[in-house]
């Protein structure tokens, strides 16, 4: 089979995205690209298709393991690791726009879509905080705890703790439910309602928290359970 570099100039990926632009590539090309060589016989495109065959999406590529990627014929630790550091630059872009230009939060909709695309794939179950000042303004995301398949319990003194060093006024808390459903255990519940009151006395708002799974998301607030 003949490679990339015997194609017409304006079909070859590269070359494709300087002319027109990342939007036009497909997600086949884009794969392509970050793997940029191919195997024995084999394009960089041709195992970019085997890629896409095997996780369909983007999103089930995301925190997989190694042992998903097995009998990806050329896909060798290299190109894999390729194709999870861009999974990963693509999660964290959003929360670092979001910060960088101090996005102003007015909904659980507006926090959820800053936070939902990086935490519905995950594999364990991730506790997180959203900081923000007196005007709704985020000051800073952070990573408070990282748990297990089915659970995280995070120390409210580490969460406050936090809160203080950055000056934050209110926090909005975060986990994802691997399991896909969003709905609050009991123990959620339970832990909700501790962080509430703790912040109260030390008068440090605790707006919402937010529950995160596969396609949805469970607000507190706008469940009123806060």
């Amino acid at each position: 089979m003949s490679g990339i570099k015997s194609w017409p100039q304006d079909e070859r990926p590269r070359e494709k995205l300087f002319k027109s632009g990342e939007h036009s590539l497909t997600n086949t090309e884009l794969i392509a690209i970050l793997l940029r060589t191919g195997a024995k016989g084999r394009s960089a495109l041709d195992l970019a298709r085997d890629i896409l065959g095997r996780f369909g999406s983007f999103g089930k590529m995301s925190h997989t393991d190694i042992k998903q990627w097995g009998g990806l014929k050329g896909m060798g630790l290299a190109k894999i690791a390729q194709i999870r550091s861009a999974l990963e630059i693509g999660r964290r872009f959003r929360e670092e726009e979001a910060k960088d230009g101090r996005a102003v939060i007015g909904s659980s909709e507006e926090a959820a879509a800053i936070l939902t695309p990086r935490m519905r794939h995950l594999r364990k179950e991730v506790f997180k905080g959203m900081f923000l000042d007196s005007g709704n303004k985020i000051i800073e995301i952070i990573e408070i705890q990282e748990g297990t398949v089915n659970r995280v319990n995070p120390a409210i003194r580490e969460i406050f703790s936090k809160a203080l060093e950055y000056f934050a006024v209110s926090i909005i808390c975060f986990h994802n439910h691997p399991c896909g459903n969003p709905i609050p255990s009991q123990e959620d519940k339970e832990f909700t309602a501790r962080l509430v009151e703790a912040g109260k006395i030390i008068q440090i708002n605790i707006l919402d928290h937010i529950i995160i799974g596969k396609r949805k998301y469970f607000s507190f607030l706008d469940n009123n359970l806060i």
